[in-house]
């Protein structure tokens, strides 16, 4: 795995926690209001912690039983800007992996990945948490979607096989030379807010990534190249607001 993504992604998150270092408590942001003149505080920042599974979509496989989903982890930071709107960040670890869903081309691969986004969350329904002069106590569950932009490196290997690779599995000879490579990624994503306690929430969310690259599988080639590869995030997740 190449650590100049994870060296800019911790930067980034140290950035904004400077940042929100300097806004701690409401009493001490300033107040912004709704077309309907209802008050709000931007912010507080929430730090996020998560892991779950990863899932691809491309030449080798279309379906989730061909899959051989991997391990995936994220850090991130969200921002409230107004009342259903959410600005963040979020650096993403995880593992893909599939077998052919051709059996008689017989490959499969395995790939250690690492992504950089930033997005924006629009809550669906309205939670009076958030405004200055809440009218009751709030929502329990607030659905969101998401959508956003960003990069990724990614490392794959291809061999031939059904199963998982071994400590014996010869990987097929890459069909570039420059990996960990990079590309352009949009996510797109819906998910479950629960709000737990004042400073914490949990969350339930799926996520699926277009991604500019025919090599998540290093099948490209072998496979159908006019066409990019895609992968997903299941995960689930918790949010601390220290400064709520």
């Amino acid at each position: 795995m190449n650590f100049r993504l994870i060296s800019l992604g911790s930067l980034l998150l140290l950035t904004l926690f400077a940042h929100a270092a300097q806004a701690q408590g409401p009493e001490r942001r300033r107040r912004h209001f709704t077309n309907s003149a209802r008050p709000y505080h931007r912010g507080p920042v929430s730090f996020t912690l998560g892991g779950g599974i990863a899932y691809y979509n491309g030449d080798l496989a279309e379906s989730f039983a061909d899959n051989l989903p991997g391990p995936s982890g994220s850090i991130g930071v969200l921002y409230m800007v107004r009342p259903r709107v959410i600005l963040g960040t979020e650096l993403s670890l995880f593992k893909l992996g599939a077998k052919d869903q051709l059996p008689e081309r017989g490959l499969a691969f395995q790939g250690k990945n690492g992504a950089l986004t930033g997005f924006v969350r629009y809550e669906l329904i309205r939670d009076e948490s958030e405004f200055a002069d809440p009218r009751n106590s709030g929502s329990f569950i607030t659905p969101y979607v998401k959508v956003g932009g960003g990069f990724m490196l990614y490392t794959p290997e291809a061999y031939l096989g059904t199963e998982r690779p071994v400590g014996s599995t010869v990987f097929l000879p890459a069909e570039r030379n420059d990996y960990p490579a990079t590309a352009l990624i949009a996510p797109v994503g819906l998910g479950l807010t629960f709000h737990l306690l004042p400073k914490l929430n949990a969350t339930a969310e799926g996520s699926y990534y277009f991604t500019t690259t025919d090599h998540l599988d290093d099948i490209s080639q072998r496979g159908n190249s006019n066409r990019n590869d895609g992968f997903g995030l299941l995960e689930v997740k918790l949010e601390y607001s220290p400064w709520r």
